[in-house]
């Protein structure tokens, strides 16, 4: 089984922001979203959602997905391994895959689940736990790290992204 190359091509860029409420999260989704529309490519790109349990990357995800133009019930993906949204676009349909890692480890589970066709195709993916299988996984467009303040209440997120590709430069250039 060949490993996809992981390699930044590209310099990484890194921002910061600062998530103080859900209603932080929300809005920074929103953004993302509008970032996500103005690709070339509307919406193509990889973001793995790097955090402790209960973090907020299922949170963003759903906020993200909303943004989108998903309606109705949003599931966390945790159980069922991967939850597939099809996204009505000006522009065309939109395939979108919330995908949790976090109960796989074997990279056979990721040849029988069809990983390998769902990431070759055109789309958006979003992962959690991403880290669990890495060395299975085209390289991201952009890395989205959410740290839990523990000691401050309430619990603010301090999140870093860091683009790994000229897309995720791209997502990076219009979130400002």
């Amino acid at each position: 089984m060949s490993v996809p190359d992981r390699t930044v091509i590209h310099p990484a860029i890194v921002k910061t922001t600062v998530w103080r409420d859900e209603a932080d999260t929300r809005a920074f989704a929103v953004r993302l979203a509008g970032s996500l529309l103005a690709l070339p490519q509307p919406c193509n790109a990889l973001i793995e959602l790097h955090g402790d349990l209960g973090a907020g990357k299922t949170t963003l995800a759903r906020h993200l997905l909303q943004a989108l133009g998903v309606s109705g019930r949003i599931k966390s993906p945790t159980y069922a391994l991967l939850e597939p949204y099809r996204i009505d676009l000006p522009t065309g349909p939109l395939a979108a895959s919330h995908l949790d890692f976090y109960r796989l480890g074997d990279p056979q589970e990721w040849e029988d689940a069809g990983l390998r066709d769902l990431f070759a195709a055109p789309g958006l993916k979003l992962v959690e736990w991403p880290q669990r299988l890495a060395e299975l996984m085209p390289a991201p467009d952009l890395r989205v790290f959410i740290d839990v303040s523990a000691d401050v209440e309430p619990q603010i997120r301090q999140v870093r992204l860091q683009a790994a590709s000229p897309t995720g430069q791209a997502l990076l250039a219009a979130l400002t």
